[in-house]
């Protein structure tokens, strides 16, 4: 498919794609719009920032849309029709606003329930009548425990970034929120990443066996993105990190770390040379990495200082360049990582500083190209 307009979308739909110069489907929108148009079940692999979002955003709208068109609107409180589940509350707040950038048309309600929002917020947004439903694993549960949540009538369940969630006691709650909704519910998947963990949760999870659509780029970097390896020397890691930023201090980074001490060393020599940084991990409360995250997007601070926890979700247009300040161990986190730039077509650089003990991650690299 060379258009959206290709595809058996609803007008309104088509003409919100215009509105936002979105004309063209990038590759796993191609591949599985269709598929999900025509009811099938799927697990799509996708390189981060390829556009997977959108690849279920649009089925779901047009399916639901329709069912409204044919007379069959949602009429109780409570029981939303579409169910994306995603792994934490940034992710979901993205999620959020693709939907409602493409809802003007369609008028259809999206509501969110994520964690680190107050349990009242997340009661109110349920009490009324919607079609779509955003949530994180933890409050979806509370609501479902409470009876003020119904999954009797979803018609269409999308598990997003599912390799996250696999990490985190994922498989008891997708068991239960499957079990809830009503029988023969369209079942999809969507990830950066294929570990054997979430092969085991999809064999399980599915009724029958899903079409598997990879990108020709999943489990690698996308074209766009340009990679430096700088080597670091006895031990000499900031020495390294002076002379990046020497060269340009302005542009807006993203440093990644794996732990929280080796964060914190990272912020003591920013704050030495003078450059404004926010912090984003784990061990931080969840207002704060909000505030962090807002002071980079809005351009405030020009470096945000990660764990994996950044690695996993986020969708900054502004992020031009990651620095793997101290790498990861593992390929898929690697992955993720500089998936935070060259996002949907555009060029991105990442810098990584090597020493000698990160040599099996590159070779495993280079068996992937």
């Amino acid at each position: 498919m060379s258009s959206f307009s290709d595809f058996s979308l609803l007008p309104s739909l088509i003409s919100s794609l215009s509105e936002q110069e979105l004309t063209q489907p990038a590759d796993v929108q191609a591949r599985t719009i269709p598929a999900l148009l025509d009811d099938r079940p799927l697990v799509a692999v996708a390189e981060t920032g390829s556009g997977k979002t959108l690849s279920y955003v649009l089925p779901m709208l047009h399916k639901l849309k329709t069912l409204e068109m044919d007379g069959s609107a949602v009429s109780s409180a409570g029981r939303p029709r579409g169910l994306v589940v995603v792994p934490g509350r940034e992710l979901g707040d993205q999620v959020s606003r693709v939907f409602k950038g493409l809802t003007h048309g369609t008028r259809l309600r999206v509501r969110t329930v994520l964690g680190g929002s107050h349990k009242k917020v997340a009661r109110r947004n349920v009490s009324g009548n919607f079609e779509v439903l955003v949530a994180t694993p933890g409050r979806l549960i509370q609501l479902l425990d409470s009876g003020e949540l119904d999954l009797d009538d979803v018609r269409m369940l999308v598990f997003d970034e599912a390799d996250q969630m696999v990490d985190h006691g994922f498989l008891p709650v997708a068991r239960r929120v499957v079990s809830q909704c009503q029988a023969g519910t369209q079942l999809a998947m969507f990830s950066a990443t294929f570990p054997q963990p979430l092969e085991a949760v999809v064999k399980e999870l599915y009724a029958e066996k899903p079409l598997l659509v990879r990108t020709q780029g999943s489990q690698r970097t996308v074209p766009t993105l340009e990679v430096e390896n700088l080597s670091v020397t006895h031990g000499r890691r900031f020495d390294v990190l002076r002379a990046v930023f020497a060269e340009d201090a302005s542009t807006s980074s993203l440093l990644f770390a794996n732990t929280r001490q080796q964060c914190d060393r990272i912020a003591e020599w920013l704050e030495s040379e003078g450059i404004a940084y926010a912090n984003y991990r784990g061990q931080m409360d969840r207002n704060e990495r909000r505030v962090s995250l807002k002071r980079f997007r809005l351009g405030e601070v020009a470096v945000l200082i990660a764990t994996d926890l950044g690695g996993r979700g986020l969708d900054i247009e502004r992020v031009q360049r990651v620095i793997n300040v101290h790498l990861p161990q593992d390929v898929d986190n690697y992955l993720h990582r500089v998936g935070r730039t060259a996002r949907a077509g555009r060029a991105g650089l990442v810098i990584n500083l090597v020493t000698e003990r990160d040599q099996p991650l590159l070779d495993a690299l280079k068996n992937l190209k």
